[in-house]
């Protein structure tokens, strides 16, 4: 069986590394080292979290294998974490600093491809695949807690390292449930890390967002011959989203709002006594959402109001804008630098090639791949995440690795086949070294912490400010199902 393949090739690949008594400690190539001599044996992981494609709070298998790999490299494991099944940490270590290194393992609906393939080619009609490469995330998260682990230990440094498996990153907000939890009350510093197809490490920002189902009830009636005993649930909606519309005029510039129908009816002779629709609306604050989100409440109650309707909703997420940190940022780029990019083999490029050929506008350069980005601040990407509030209760910072080919965006099948291929783990590899040696420098260099806590309290605000969260009160376990 694959799960007990990997997990006997990482046993294999874990005995005998150590340091012999009275050696030197290990340095900085060390580190580096360790995870290049135990590379085939996270690969082996990563493609096994790939086969399995779980979606958000049912990744059982990946969760599971996570967990083993962590606990056989002398970690101490605790799963079902923050009420989550599939979370869980694992810990080494004792006293300050403590660090966290994040990792994640959830795939996304619809988006099954045969890996290494330039053709779309599902590899199960209609399930899902690593289309944000969580496989090589969670994987590489592993890797780098391993390796600073091995380090801390042979240089009899002070301090504590956790290694946190978050579910559902995509849409189901796990890490906001650690949040609450308090599993980030006495944490210092969190080192993160995500799939992308450039290398970089920016003290960026992303879009705050929250999201809700909007259901709406009415009465049925035979639409040709009673329709005045009827009042459409589907009117409603309709009237909601024309206002919603109207509003995107009178929003700030940055402010983005989307929606989804997912129930209108079921047959056009009957008024529809039930309508729903998902919707999500994002902004670069979120004290600045949270306003815009009122208005758009008030447009529900409105569109009820309007056409004889009852309305109700459920936010299904609420993810915080990431808030960045220079002086992480800054010790991520350095190292990140010193790593390198990817270098592509003559089939690596061929595939590269091909799928290029396959996107509408690849964007970044075939071969960019091989260099790192200079280092950014104040940048905003527009996409968000759960790392966000994460980042507003402990200083935090996330490098980007090159697991994609140049241009192909997260979310795609692209993204599937470059996850599950070599190009994928060289990626992998380049971020796992890049977190390793960063949490190094953490536990080295006291200053560093104490700077990043700084920085991180005078951007939150002070202490005036106080961490809030419209999302559910327990996390939504079947938000997939």
């Amino acid at each position: 069986m694959r799960t007990h393949t990997a997990a006997v090739v990482l046993a294999t690949a874990l005995a005998g590394t150590g340091w012999a008594a009275g050696q030197a400690p290990p340095d900085r190539g060390t580190i580096v080292a360790s995870i290049d001599a135990r590379k085939d044996a996270y690969a082996a992981i990563a493609r096994q979290i790939w086969d399995h494609a779980e979606l958000g709070f049912q990744e059982e298998k990946s969760s599971a294998l996570l967990q083993s790999a962590l606990a056989g490299a002398g970690f101490t494991v605790t799963a079902g974490a923050a009420g989550m099944p599939t979370a869980f940490t694992a810990s080494y270590g004792r006293g300050k600093p403590v660090i966290v290194i994040l990792g994640e393992f959830d795939a996304l609906p619809g988006l099954s491809q045969a890996a290494g393939e330039a053709v779309r080619k599902p590899v199960t009609a209609g399930g899902a695949g690593h289309g944000c490469g969580h496989n090589l995330l969670g994987t590489a998260s592993a890797a780098a807690a391993i390796a600073a682990k091995d380090w801390l230990a042979q240089t009899g440094r002070p301090g504590t390292l956790r290694y946190y498996g978050s579910p559902a990153e995509e849409g189901g907000g796990g890490k906001v449930y650690m949040v609450l939890a308090g599993l980030f009350a006495d944490v210092d510093a969190v080192v993160g890390w995500h799939p992308s197809d450039q290398n970089s490490a920016d003290a960026g920002s992303t879009l705050a967002n929250i999201g809700a189902t909007f259901r709406f009830g009415g009465s049925a009636a035979h639409a040709a011959m009673a329709p005045d005993k009827g009042r459409s649930a589907l009117d409603g909606l309709e009237a909601f989203n024309y206002m919603l519309n109207l509003m995107r005029e009178h929003v700030p510039q940055e402010t983005r709002i989307h929606y989804v129908i997912r129930k209108g009816g079921v047959a056009s002779n009957i008024v529809p006594d039930v309508a729903e629709g998902e919707y999500q609306a994002r902004h670069p604050d979120m004290r600045v959402l949270q306003g815009i989100w009122d208005r758009i409440l008030a447009a529900a109650e409105g569109a009820a109001l309007g056409t004889g309707t009852r309305v109700e909703h459920q936010v299904t997420m609420s993810y915080w804008n990431v808030l960045p940190n220079d002086t992480l940022a800054a010790v991520q780029h350095r190292n990140l630098a010193d790593v390198g990019g990817v270098t592509y083999s003559a089939e690596e490029q061929a595939f590269a090639e091909k799928i290029r050929a396959t996107l509408i506008s690849p964007g970044a350069p075939l071969g960019s791949q091989q260099e790192v980005q200079p280092m950014r601040s104040g940048t905003v990407a527009p996409a968000s995440t759960d790392l966000g509030d994460i980042s507003w209760n402990v200083p935090t910072v996330e490098v980007d690795a090159a697991t994609f080919v140049p241009g192909v965006p997260a979310h795609s099948w692209q993204a599937v086949a470059c996850a599950g291929s070599s190009i994928g783990v060289k990626g992998m590899v380049v971020a796992a070294k890049s977190m390793a040696l960063t949490v190094s420098d953490l536990y080295g260099d006291p200053g560093l912490v104490a700077a990043a806590r700084e920085e991180f309290l005078r951007r939150r605000g002070g202490p005036g400010f106080k961490y809030t969260t419209l999302a559910p009160s327990v996390p939504p376990l079947d938000y997939r199902r």
